[in-house]
């Protein structure tokens, strides 16, 4: 396998996105996030969905051209309509507000709306925390798990991010998950490969466990913990889609297809000062203290290092740069 650095990464990807019709600008916001996700090997969010991109800024499914519109409802709430284009660039345009309107507010909200997927929630969460304040954020997919005890799919996998600040410009703890088991790339990525996926993962159309992808998909995810982990994706489903007036799971079209509507999805922010209470810090330190006495312990997201060269497979390689031209 080839191995590139960060810096090929998102240079050829933004030459694929600008070849493909996107605006410099926007190339730029996607190429970063591209390059994020690759630098802490999150494969499944960074080049696996180049190719995707590209040929839906071609179809028209993705509008690679529109200039976000941001908007301030109320002091604590901010909305940016994405106009059917990417996530990033429209949540580029509308954080610097939700930062002022958080430190005037003590809280604040960032309704993205109308947008395409945003692939790593933990991406806009981060960057909420090095500014210094705390981020949720909440988003909604395809649908692919159903009700513990139910075989029709009615809600997506369904991600919850949070990144909380270490007062220093950093982060402290961080962690982006799905409300399944596992995230519906896992499986893809185990199907395209012809590798079984463990049981647990997910069921097939019948409600049965399965190790075979393509039952997988054709059947429904497990929701982490059952009816626990269905609750915490129930609270994603009705934040993203409530909260911004995107479209429920039930209407979301394959994500990855060529053609097809819109992707219309919603993703919901929570900001908060931690200098409101004037104790966040304090008690954080405390419960990190708590946890690093523990031998091989850590908080979430603590220790991680972007690596600077990454190894990519040869026909991914390949396929990005034939895609930049």
């Amino acid at each position: 396998m080839p191995e590139v650095t960060l810096d090929q990464i998102e240079t050829a990807t933004h030459a694929a996105l600008t070849y493909h019709g996107a605006e410099p600008w926007i190339a730029t916001e996607v190429a970063r996030a591209v390059r994020a996700a690759e630098s802490v090997g999150n494969k499944i969010c960074g080049l696996y969905y180049l190719e995707s991109y590209c040929q839906q800024l071609k179809s028209g499914r993705v509008k690679g051209d529109v200039e976000p519109v941001v908007s301030r409802p109320r002091p604590g709430a901010i909305s940016v309509d994405a106009r059917y284009g990417f996530a990033q660039p429209a949540f580029a345009r509308a954080l610097p507000q939700a930062l002022d309107a958080a430190r005037e507010n003590g809280t604040a909200t960032l309704a993205i709306c109308h947008a395409h997927t945003c692939t790593s929630l933990g991406y806009f969460t981060e960057q909420i925390a090095r500014a210094g304040l705390i981020g949720i954020g909440f988003t909604n997919a395809s649908p692919i798990v159903a009700p513990p005890g139910g075989k029709t799919r009615i809600i997506g996998t369904n991600p919850i991010a949070f990144s909380a600040p270490d007062g220093q410009g950093g982060i402290a703890m961080q962690f982006d998950q799905s409300t399944t088991t596992v995230a519906l790339g896992k499986i893809t990525m185990a199907k395209a490969a012809g590798e079984a996926i463990p049981l647990g993962w997910a069921v097939d159309a019948n409600g049965e466990p399965t190790t075979d992808p393509a039952a997988a998909i054709a059947g429904s995810l497990v929701s982490t913990g059952g009816y626990k982990g269905w609750g915490f994706g129930l609270m994603a489903e009705l934040l993203a889609a409530g909260m911004t007036g995107g479209v429920v799971s039930r209407d979301v079209k394959p994500l990855k297809a060529p053609e097809g509507p819109p992707h219309d999805l919603g993703q919901f922010y929570i900001l908060m000062d931690p200098d409101v209470s004037g104790a966040f810090f304090d008690r954080m330190a405390q419960v990190q203290a708590a946890i690093d006495a523990e031998e091989g312990a850590r908080m979430p997201g603590a220790g991680k290092k972007p690596m600077q060269v990454i190894a990519v497979e040869d026909n991914v390689w390949e396929l990005v740069q034939s895609l930049a031209r």
